[in-house]
């Protein structure tokens, strides 16, 4: 790229050097064309001016004296000179006969349409030029023809010139008097026009421009080429010696797996010592790396034993404790002292099934999930409730993940909302849903609906007694509000999801 850089300037300087040559010469060629096409224009309007003012003189004669015999002369005179090359007049009197010189095709059509002494004219493609003028009482008209060959005998320039194009040119009309035909597609032309100041007429000449020719193709592509193939040669040997070694070093290295080391017949052919001795280092550098991860393997193994071993005996701890409370629920003289039991057990369970699932899906490292959580402790539930209930429990729960710190709070609260509403009804019918919330990819809605959480005095009691703090200090932790609806006895809460399974 460097080297790339470095020579661009010097072809685009080579390639403006052309440049500026061919707009020389193009420059020296419009030049000699303006002064050409002044030249030719002036000798034509100075003749078509003279030639239309004798004949204006002659038909204002005519005007005022038909038989003026002199007047007609005269401008025979003037025209005696050009007809024998094609040039002709006519006058015509107000019935259409003609009076002096000879009449032409066209030339009483573009006689009629002169008007107040302002000369007329008609471009005839291929035949030459018309010419109309009226007196200025419209009692008399006449008319000129003036062949291509005339104008083009008459605008020729003086000075030797390149070959040229010359037309006149009245609005979209255009009469070619000197043709030059086109060489090839790509040939290029300068134009000049010049106003005749006579009738709306203009004098267009063309002429070619310097040529697109193979040499100036290559004198343009030569620098630019030279350029390229500087770029090319450069990249080629820096690929060669310096970046294809490299990505092969970089590919070998890539493909080792942990604990093996560099094959030294690969650093042997590379071409360059620099980076055979790069590859040595990296040789050594492997041998390290090996070192060191095969004690990291062995350190992570023995963590991963003595974990495995932590939540072996928290699990164990949390089975006897709810063991010994089942135990004692069974020696219970009263109702109430098992009801108080089996309360007790439910929180434990719930805290179990968490630890449970918490291990479990610590390996995989993608959080809890709720749907197996609840779903276990749903059926804890159903395992610990009072004889003679006939609880519910209608599960409707979306496959989310959340971390620990979100799943405790929840089993507890749903362990508490739904306790709430078997101490509020021993047959009450429980509906628990986890939805995602609207607008929000990383939040999902848990709802606890019931009949029997709707508003009353024994779900007001209960609340105050002891359920209302718990499930307060549970949303708090969830840090989020846990909303309430009294009319359709149905509990809310957004909590905050990792994905969905």
């Amino acid at each position: 790229m460097i080297l790339s850089v470095a020579l661009l300037p010097l072809a685009v300087i080579a390639v403006f050097a052309t440049l500026q040559t061919t707009r020389i010469a193009d420059t020296e060629s419009r030049a000699g064309l303006r002064l050409a096409s002044n030249e030719s224009s002036r000798a034509m309007a100075i003749e078509l001016i003279g030639d239309m003012t004798a004949l204006h003189a002659a038909v204002d004669a005519l005007e005022l004296d038909p038989h003026n015999g002199p007047s007609c002369a005269r401008a025979q005179g003037v025209f005696a000179q050009q007809s024998t090359i094609g040039t002709r007049f006519v006058i015509f009197d107000r019935q259409g006969r003609a009076v002096c010189g000879v009449s032409f095709p066209g030339a009483r059509d573009v006689a009629s349409q002169a008007r107040h002494a302002i000369v007329f004219a008609r471009l005839v493609p291929g035949r030459g030029l018309l010419l109309g003028i009226a007196s200025n009482r419209h009692g008399m008209f006449g008319a000129a023809f003036f062949p291509t060959e005339f104008l083009a005998n008459l605008s020729r320039p003086s000075g030797a010139i390149q070959s040229y194009q010359l037309s006149l040119v009245k609005g979209n009309e255009r009469l070619v008097i000197d043709a030059m035909p086109r060489e090839s597609a790509l040939e290029r032309r300068s134009a000049n026009r010049t106003d005749l100041g006579i009738a709306g007429l203009a004098l267009e000449m063309e002429m070619r421009r310097t040529p697109i020719t193979s040499s100036l193709v290559i004198a343009l592509l030569l620098p630019l080429l030279m350029w390229a193939a500087a770029a090319g040669i450069s990249w080629f040997v820096v690929d060669r010696l310096l970046v294809r070694p490299l990505r092969q070093l970089r590919t070998d290295i890539a493909a080792l797996h942990p604990g093996e080391e560099l094959d030294p017949a690969i650093l042997r052919t590379l071409h360059a010592q620099e980076i055979r001795e790069l590859g040595d280092t990296f040789r050594a550098l492997t041998r390290t790396v090996s070192l060191h991860e095969a004690g990291l393997a062995e350190g992570l193994v023995r963590q991963t034993r003595l974990t495995r071993e932590v939540h072996h005996r928290v699990k164990n701890n949390l089975q006897v404790i709810s063991s010994l409370i089942n135990l004692h629920a069974r020696s219970a003289r009263t109702p109430e002292v098992t009801q108080a039991y089996a309360s007790i057990q439910r929180r434990v369970d719930a805290l179990a099934v968490v630890h449970r699932h918490h291990f479990a899906e610590l390996e995989e490292n993608r959080g809890l999930g709720l749907r197996p959580v609840i779903s276990e402790l749903a059926t804890s539930i159903r395992a610990t409730a009072p004889e003679g209930s006939r609880v519910g429990l209608a599960l409707d729960l979306d496959p989310f993940f959340v971390g620990q710190d979100v799943a405790v709070p929840i089993a507890f609260l749903v362990t508490e909302a739904v306790e709430l509403a078997m101490a509020c009804d021993r047959e009450a019918q429980i509906r628990i849903t986890l939805k995602p919330a609207p607008g929000e990819a990383d939040r999902a809605i848990l709802r606890i609906s019931s009949p029997a959480l709707i508003q009353s005095e024994t779900l007001v009691a209960r609340l105050s007694q002891r359920y209302g703090r718990v499930m307060e200090g549970l949303s708090r932790q969830l840090r989020a509000p846990l909303d309430y609806d009294a009319a359709i006895g149905e509990y809310a809460i957004a909590i905050t999801i990792l994905g969905l399974e």
